[in-house]
């Protein structure tokens, strides 16, 4: 482990033996009821967390973490990833590698939502077979119009995945239903152009929306990893 500039590199068994002296049986167990997969330790994000302050970004480690296939280590790697280095060729393994629902749903869509290839990647995944896959699509769709400004957002596709979610959400898999939901409710908070035409959606499909006060849009989001 060495210290450089007020960051620590650390090796991914150095890392990989400090997340099993964080893991808990009882976080396990909850994690295993909500779609986290086995092999991992069961680490609270808090934990994730301390680590990732002393890493920081690290291309090539969050590459490492993530190929151990470790849940608790892929989510670390997403915490710590340069999201601006990633390669389409990184983030197509990576959500084929997502398994568990903390991977596919918040770890994949993160990165993927900071890189250069989100939104041309999104739109290939929301037509997958594969539910953890699609999810991941539509929940990566949300995090950039979370993210990015309005004016950097290509808002007839946008419009045009409204109406594809409100015509297909029943037919897909529950993972695929949950982020479409959130990618709705996404558009109507943080795109204004298109927050009737997604409020309109919502009342088709059932999402609740909840919005700041006066109906304003809210603020982008610095980053939407936590």
């Amino acid at each position: 482990m060495i210290a450089c500039l007020n960051k620590i590199i650390m090796t991914v068994s150095e890392i990989m033996a400090e997340l099993k002296s964080f893991g808990n049986e009882k976080i396990k167990n909850i994690l295993l009821k909500h779609g986290v997969k086995e092999p991992f330790f069961g680490v609270k994000v808090e934990h994730l967390k301390t680590i990732q302050k002393k890493i920081k970004t690290d291309y090539q480690l969050a590459l490492d973490l993530y190929a151990t296939g470790n849940a608790d280590a892929m989510y670390l790697a997403g915490l710590i990833a340069a999201d601006d280095k990633m390669t389409k060729a990184d983030l197509q393994t990576w959500v084929k590698q997502a398994v568990s629902t903390n991977i596919s749903e918040y770890t994949v869509p993160w990165v993927a939502a900071g890189s250069n290839y989100g939104f041309e990647l999104a739109r290939e995944w929301i037509s997958a077979d594969e539910d953890n896959i699609a999810a991941a699509g539509w929940a990566t769709l949300g995090n950039l119009v979370a993210l990015k400004p309005d004016d950097e957002l290509d808002l007839p596709a946008l419009k045009l995945l409204l109406d594809r979610a409100e015509k297909n959400i029943r037919q897909a898999g529950i993972r695929t239903q949950r982020n479409m939901n959130t990618f709705v409710v996404a558009v109507a908070t943080y795109v204004s152009p298109l927050a009737s035409a997604a409020a309109a959606t919502a009342a088709q499909i059932g999402a609740v929306i909840k919005k700041p006060g006066n109906n304003a849009p809210a603020k982008k989001k610095k980053t939407v990893k936590c």
